[in-house]
């Protein structure tokens, strides 16, 4: 058997994980680039019976699993398998799991949310680049407390932002399609009408799973309600937020900034508008990427190889007929 891992650029899999029991078994190769188009996909990896990957940094659809006859397992690591097509997977006879997303690392994306909010707030990104040019003191920052933090998107993730904010001492207010009054009160934030919490908060932070309902839930209207003192954070999903209006919105200072660590093609292309703005903080799509989380995915990986590999797979969603 062939396992490929894919999609490890600094080869951390190596590094966090001890893939030695499936080595004893198969032969395994870290492929560490990224593939751009399908075809570079398909003719790098048709010899791999097994491949697992690193998040959604690969997507599987219908035409690549297509041209792949020896794939025989796909192991997703985290809980969702959005970017693979399942019912192309079970046609072709691919047994496909996912791993929990547990363990030390679980609060990664959270940690980071914070980290781009308070970059924002007190322009840390900004003012580490003038010092390092020789400068002193360019910017006045923005204090929290006191200040409105709107989640969109209170399930685990929100929640855990929104506790934070608490402790900063902001008022903190939420809305999701389909969230109601007794799950905000459980969490000890308000519940806010969507328009409402995007004219009302300091910062807008995302937090909503990627969805038919929430594709594009922050657009033009969205944006043009915000505060031009207001941020806008983003490590969920880039496909929340209609990215025409989000340049325009910073290009012209309809917002005072935003925090993004997700993006509608990754990696972002070197040329890329969005890094020429000075009111953005870039993060290279670091939300889950800590050592913590990443052991804890591929301890999971293993443990799901080398059940199929005994012909017991664990934690399938989608097995072939």
């Amino acid at each position: 058997m062939n396992v490929a891992i894919l999609d490890d650029y600094l080869h951390l899999s190596q590094e966090v994980a001890d893939w030695s029991p499936v080595a004893a078994r198969a032969s395994v190769t870290v492929i560490d680039r990224h593939f751009p188009t399908i075809d570079a996909a398909a003719e790098a990896l048709a010899d791999y019976e097994i491949l697992c990957t690193l998040r959604e940094r690969l997507a599987f659809p219908r035409e690549l699993i297509e041209r792949l006859p020896r794939l025989r397992y796909l192991c997703v690591t985290g809980k969702r398998y959005d970017t693979v097509d399942i019912d192309a997977a079970r046609e072709q006879g691919v047994v496909v799991s996912n791993t929990p997303v547990t363990g030390a690392g679980a609060g990664a994306v959270v940690e980071l949310t914070w980290g781009l909010i308070l970059a924002l707030a007190r322009n840390i990104a900004a003012e580490d680049r003038m010092m390092r040019s020789g400068g002193w003191q360019h910017f006045a920052g923005t204090t929290l407390r006191g200040k409105t933090l709107g989640v969109v998107g209170l399930g685990g993730l929100g929640t855990g932002v929104a506790a934070i904010g608490k402790a900063f001492g902001m008022r903190v207010i939420a809305w999701s399609p389909n969230l109601t009054r007794e799950r905000a009160e459980a969490a000890g934030v308000e519940l806010a009408e969507k328009q409402e919490l995007f004219r009302l908060s300091d910062v807008v932070t995302l937090h909503l799973a990627l969805a038919e309902a929430t594709w594009q839930s922050v657009g033009a209207v969205e944006l043009e309600a915000m505060k031009p003192t207001a941020f806008l954070v983003n490590t969920a999903r880039a496909g929340l937020v209609d990215d025409e209006s989000l340049l325009r919105a910073l290009k012209t200072k309809k917002i005072a900034g935003a925090g993004l660590d997700v993006y509608a093609v990754e990696p972002l292309a070197a040329d890329h508008e969005l890094r020429t703005l000075d009111n953005v903080v870039l993060t290279p799509h670091l939300g889950y990427f800590t050592r913590e989380m990443l052991g804890a995915y591929y301890s999971y990986a293993i443990e799901n190889i080398l059940s199929f590999l005994d012909g017991a797979p664990l934690r399938v969603v989608s097995a072939h007929d």
